[in-house]
């Protein structure tokens, strides 16, 4: 990592006397596992498109993970290689990630939303050996796309396809060799070091190209250990993943996290509220981990007639500040804890509102400091804030990503080991923190970071636009929306049906389309021609109601 007089080696010795890096990897805790239960539901996978869901065993994981890493290996995946993941949440994400781990290779989760446009740039970046693929997914041929890909990456050897039929396909070049490496064997050659890159994951490029973030067993380990403290979670613990594992609240804050407390995990690769709802009642859910729309889902589902999930008691909740209205609901309808979260790929989760004080400071705060984390609010020039004033958001600790991926020119953390998150926050008089502002250009739909710059860059490129500005505006249940304003050229004509076929013409994740168009004689600006956007988010607070 690049930094500004740090010492990460000093910084490792003083998290591993702390206690918060406990030096293991995430195979251990499978190793682990399987000593303790090896019949117990590791995994237990629904899909939309299958009745009946794909239940695995401790025993049985296990088995397929030694079988995975063989495979890798033989094709030709070393220690450090990167190992591309574009599979929804699927059993066979799981299986793919532990396996690269085993054999010392890095896993690079992708969300399946991903595109050509994207993809490129991503793999190319990562020099991506191996990518896997659904066959099919939500309608979409991935197994296509990834072929098409190849020409463009000379790096990718080899495109695996879940589902697939042919030579490359999941099972047949994952599951079916005579190559194992099982766990005591990796020790002894190329299994990962916990302080080693474990996993790579890519920003959104909300300020330019998509940033890749490192992190490393002790760094995600940290993150688990703190949040099973603050939610008393254990092995008895049934988690459900409906966020995307490619997402680092699906990944860490659930994959993980369930592999290292030796839970069952329950994954769900498309959201569809009644059948998560079902499914949370049928087997036993008491913990997940999402953004608010889902919470406003599961309750309405419940109120229209599902089953009530009567085991569910936590509910980790980030991406954008939840409705009062909402936690009440939760709690007076499912008896559920709503607990507020501030994170990012950097940081992992950082802040979370225990069970306890749920009710009262999950409407208001995004939390206080995870052990092994700190926080600080400091005013531009770096000096600390009081309580209650506004300032920029810095954080520390064991949960910090390792840097950026081949960006040593990045500079990531101050001499003291503190990162500028980019957002503004007040902490109240018993630490808890509430963000109220960027000093980023963000927009967040979903819990999703919208990656302003590069769609901005976009439409500037389109013939009839002159200037474009993406604004996002209140949406009660996605928290925000993009509105795009244009000045068109002279003579020039361009509608909301218009700019989403380009989105679609250049190969853009359906998720980051303006929603809204809003075309302007002129778009307002500064005498140097900077866009003021403080006044186009003043006017689209209008296009939409805010959350309560």
């Amino acid at each position: 990592m690049t930094v500004k007089g740090f010492d990460p080696a000093a910084h490792g010795r003083a998290m591993r006397e702390a206690g918060f890096w406990l030096d293991r990897t995430i195979d251990d805790f499978l190793v682990e596992s399987i000593r303790r239960a090896p019949d117990k539901p590791a995994l237990v996978a629904y899909r939309a498109d299958r009745v009946d869901p794909v239940r695995i065993s401790y025993r049985e994981l296990g088995d397929k993970v030694a079988l995975a890493a063989g495979a890798l290996r033989e094709l030709g995946v070393g220690h450090g290689d990167i190992v591309a993941v574009q599979v929804p949440n699927w059993w066979e994400f799981v299986v793919t990630s532990l396996a690269c781990g085993r054999i010392g290779a890095v896993v690079n989760p992708l969300m399946p939303i991903f595109r050509e446009r994207e993809l490129e740039f991503m793999l190319g970046f990562a020099e991506a050996k191996v990518f896997v693929v659904p066959a099919m997914f939500r309608g979409f041929d991935h197994a296509a796309m990834a072929e098409s890909l190849k020409a463009s990456l000379p790096k990718l050897q080899h495109v695996v396809v879940v589902d697939g039929e042919g030579a490359n396909a999941f099972d047949r070049m994952l599951l079916q060799g005579s190559h194992r490496v099982e766990a005591a064997d990796s020790r002894a050659t190329s299994a990962l070091a916990p302080d080693e890159l474990a996993v790579m994951m890519f920003t959104s490029g909300t300020t330019g190209s998509p940033k890749g973030v490192m992190h490393s067993c002790n760094t995600l380990l940290a993150c688990n250990k703190a949040l099973a403290g603050r939610f008393g979670l254990t092995s008895d613990d049934v988690l459900l993943a409906c966020s995307p594992v490619g997402h680092m609240t699906g990944y860490a804050a659930v994959m993980v996290l369930g592999l290292y407390l030796g839970s069952t995990v329950v994954l769900q690769d498309i959201w569809e509220a009644r059948r998560g709802v079902t499914l949370m009642a049928a087997e036993g859910v008491t913990y997940l981990a999402a953004s608010s729309p889902f919470l406003s889902d599961i309750c309405n589902a419940v109120a229209e007639g599902a089953p009530r999930p009567d085991r569910i008691r936590s509910f980790l909740c980030g991406g954008a500040p939840i409705p009062p209205v909402l936690i009440e609901r939760a709690a007076k309808e499912l008896d559920l804890k709503v607990c507020s979260l501030w994170g990012m790929t950097e940081s992992l989760s950082s802040t979370l509102t225990e069970p306890s004080r749920a009710a009262d400071k999950s409407s208001k705060t995004d939390g206080r400091a995870l052990d092994g984390v700190d926080v600080r609010i400091v005013d531009f020039d770096g000096k600390p804030l009081p309580v209650g004033e506004t300032g920029r958001l810095l954080v520390r600790g064991a949960q910090m990503a390792l840097g950026y991926y081949k960006r040593p020119d990045l500079v990531t953390y101050d001499a003291e080991g503190w990162f500028d998150t980019g957002d503004l926050a007040y902490m109240d008089d018993e630490g808890y923190i509430r963000i109220n502002g960027r000093t980023k250009d963000v927009l967040i739909r979903g819990g999703e970071n919208v990656p302003v710059v590069e769609i901005e860059a976009l439409l500037y490129k389109h013939p009839a636009v002159a200037m474009a500005a993406i604004i996002g505006y209140p949406d009660d249940r996605l928290g925000e929306r993009a509105c795009a304003f244009l000045e068109l050229r002279p003579g020039a004509a361009l509608d909301l049906t218009g700019v989403q076929a380009y989105m679609a013409e250049c190969k853009v994740a359906k998720q980051y389309w303006p929603e809204r168009v809003e075309v302007l004689d002129a778009v307002p600006r500064t005498p140097s021609g900077k866009i003021q956007k403080f006044l186009l988010k003043e006017r689209a607070k209008a296009y939409g109601s805010p959350a309560r």
